[in-house]
């Protein structure tokens, strides 16, 4: 005969989970383990807190796995959620189970140390200790226990971010470069890698155009696309403006696909349907730039640049910015055409404003470089 649990605990499926009333206060929770002898221990560690909190006062002491967990209930709806929550699991395996308070720089050292040695960048890395910062200080700000009504945790620890100086420089491409690159790509990456080097657009804001964000300006002969402010990274409203190579990429797509613009043949022989595009920098973009990097140097005789050969579908964006600047477009008229967040109200343009957004892009519409806008660039070929 088994012996007798203790009086609360209630096993369901798996899991033993809490409904105990202590000093007047009722318990309904997960233990989260399957184990009696576990549970149990939870149990009398929550009745514990409880205990301390209606006597004494004192802060029931939570982890990080509660503090983050509230966080994505919070904050589900969210653009960055996805990649918060991605950030989160990599975090619990090193400070899941921690009590907030216990969270500071020699906690996270495992968690920073790990990702070091697996080859992460510090970047990566600071991104996770950003998502932690920004649980504690909800933690210490704006949650409250509802027994004591005080915040989670009195305070925050201050969590440096780590520069290992492996910060990825940009690296705008040459019109040269942007040949060998655009005659190694598969086809159904030409077009959106061409609108990206015309428009600045990112690469989601490439592969998620749809149609329905189309504006046409027949008084101007071409259309423009706004892009929600759900959808931008800013969370404000953009105004992507054509030039003739972009527009002409556009034309090219009409009628391939009812909601999104860019897409690709799927399926086999004879019974391809389009499929939206999902993403640029695939194994295709990869291929294309480790055979645009060899065509380089059979043709110029000399090593490609390491920026070259390792080139990020972001640099598009930056080579778009470059080229405006070599065009002598205003920074103003820069920060507009890139959608830097301003606080103005963006979309809200003219005819005879819209004229000179894309009088601004047509200057670096030829894919000629003799009739293009000199674009020279002092580079070191060392690794960046």
């Amino acid at each position: 005969m088994g012996r007798k649990k203790t009086p609360g605990l209630t096993k369901r499926g798996e899991m033993w989970h809490i409904d105990k009333r202590v000093n007047g206060t009722r318990i309904v929770e997960s233990t989260r383990t399957g184990s009696l002898d576990e549970a149990e221990k939870y149990l009398n560690l929550r009745i514990s807190q409880i205990r301390s909190a209606t006597i004494y006062g004192e802060r029931p002491k939570y982890t990080f796995v509660d503090a983050a967990s509230r966080y994505l209930k919070e904050n589900m709806n969210n653009k960055s959620i996805a990649g918060d929550a991605s950030r989160i699991k990599g975090l619990v395996p090193f400070i899941g189970n921690l009590a907030l308070a216990n969270i500071h720089d020699g906690t996270m050292q495992p968690y920073i140390d790990n990702l070091r040695d697996t080859g992460r960048k510090s970047k990566t890395v600071n991104n996770g200790l950003e998502i932690t910062r920004r649980i504690m200080k909800k933690a210490a700000t704006k949650w409250r226990d509802n027994l004591t009504g005080k915040t989670w945790i009195a305070g925050i620890s201050v969590i440096e971010n780590v520069d290992w100086k492996d910060t990825r420089k940009p690296y705008p491409i040459t019109w040269a470069e942007q040949k060998y690159l655009i005659h190694n790509l598969a086809g159904h990456l030409i077009e959106p890698v061409l609108f990206a080097l015309n428009t600045g657009c990112r690469e989601q804001e490439v592969c998620q155009l749809r149609w329905e964000w189309e504006v046409k300006l027949p008084e101007l002969n071409t259309s423009v696309f706004i892009l929600p402010d759900w959808f931008t990274k800013n969370s404000e409203e953009r105004v992507v403006v054509l030039n003739s190579v972009s527009l002409s990429v556009i034309n090219s797509q009409r009628g391939n696909h009812p909601s999104r613009v860019f897409t690709y043949l799927k399926g086999r022989k004879g019974e391809k349907v389009r499929e939206p595009l999902d993403k640029i920098y695939n194994s295709g973009w990869k291929t294309a730039r480790t055979n645009a990097a060899k065509q380089y140097e059979k043709e110029m005789k000399d090593d490609a640049p390491w920026g070259f050969s390792n080139l990020r579908v972001h640099d598009l964006r930056h080579t778009f910015g470059r080229r405006l600047r070599s065009a002598s477009v205003t920074k103003e008229t820069r920060s507009a055409l890139l959608g830097h967040k301003t606080g103005d109200i963006t979309t809200h343009y003219s005819g005879a404003e819209i004229q000179e957004l894309i009088d601004a892009v047509m200057k670096i519409a030829e894919t000629d470089s003799r009739k293009s806008p000199a674009l020279t660039l002092l580079r070191s070929n060392s690794r960046q």
